[in-house]
């Protein structure tokens, strides 16, 4: 069996949720094996009803007041209880915040290996490989799992698996877990999310995001990207050096120290296109930079480039759009 395992992102399945799905549907084909998804803790329901909609052997739906909102010992000890159940030959989720939180306590509660962050997977005739990003994100390394280890916990980064693969369908069957949860298994208590801003903005779940580089220069330029933004629809991301500057919030970060995105557009403005902020937004579907310097790295990536002043081309764009 391949078990996925869902996360609530605010009442809806999490986007790297979605491409864990696509994911599981790839493993479970490879190995001939059942595929199993699970909707487990917050929003369960509203999670069985969209995840009615892929094609899956099982659709799992574990409730429980106790897990009803996300802490590490009740999330772990539920999974924990599923895994030792189903026996899945791998458990997979994508690598969110939860997820990094509290598969390391799975890991060591069934004594599995836990191979997380991933970045992508291949099978070559009978051996599976994993790609995973090392040293800040400066260099790939490839892990060869051993043929002895029968069952593993695996996180893919976003952007690892395309979301719009899924294939659709029904699963076959719809089960309810029954849960053995003690009110002495969940010792935390867990307080409002917290929020960095009153916009709560989230960029991996985003669709549009322009970010700006040091080429912004300073924060008096930030209204100028705010109105572009607003304009088109995005929401406004930033690099490292613009946090560091006291630019822009950390909330807004893409890089390897923060958000890891994946919009259907990119739109880098000024920014150079350091390794530790690309590996972070390469999974986009389209790229463009937008640079006075013609060798940025940022173009050797980008599906469009324009070599140019920002603070001549956006004004002008918002202009324009705000005409239209």
């Amino acid at each position: 069996m391949i078990l996925v395992v869902l996360e609530n992102q605010r009442g809806k399945i999490h986007s790297f949720s979605r491409e864990a799905v696509v994911a599981g549907q790839i493993f479970a084909k490879k190995y001939d094996e059942e595929l199993c998804i699970l909707c487990l803790g917050e929003n369960v329901e509203v999670l069985k009803e969209e995840a009615s909609e892929f094609e899956s052997d099982k659709l799992l739906v574990a409730e429980h007041e106790l897990i009803s909102q996300y802490t590490s010992d009740g999330f772990s000890k539920a999974l924990s209880e599923i895994i030792a159940q189903e026996s899945p030959r791998f458990t997979i989720m994508g690598h969110t915040y939860i997820a990094r939180d509290f598969l390391p306590r799975v890991s060591v509660k069934q004594d599995l290996p836990f191979i997380g962050d991933l970045t992508s997977v291949s099978f070559e005739d009978e051996k599976t490989i994993f790609c995973k990003q090392v040293f800040n994100a400066k260099f790939l390394t490839n892990i060869e799992m051993d043929p002895s280890i029968e069952k593993a916990i695996l996180s893919f980064q976003s952007a690892a698996f395309d979301k719009d693969k899924i294939i659709k369908g029904s699963p076959k069957n719809i089960i309810d877990v029954k849960l053995n949860l003690k009110d002495s298994d969940v010792r935390i208590t867990s307080e409002e999310a917290f929020k960095e801003s009153d916009s709560d903005v989230d960029l991996s779940s985003a669709n549009f995001i322009v970010s700006v580089g040091r080429g912004i220069e300073s924060e008096d330029n930030i209204p100028m990207m705010e109105k572009f933004v607003e304009n088109v629809g995005a929401d406004l991301g930033s690099s490292r050096p613009v946090v560091d500057m006291g630019i822009m919030p950390k909330s807004r970060l893409v890089g390897s120290s923060g958000f890891t995105v994946s919009p259907d557009l990119y739109l880098a403005v000024g920014l150079s296109g350091a390794i530790q902020h690309v590996v972070a937004m390469k999974g986009s579907k389209k790229i463009m930079g937008i640079n006075t310097d013609r060798d940025a790295p940022i173009f050797e990536i980008a599906d469009y480039a324009v070599v140019g002043d920002l603070f001549e081309i956006i004004p002008e764009l918002t202009k324009k759009l705000s005409d239209s």
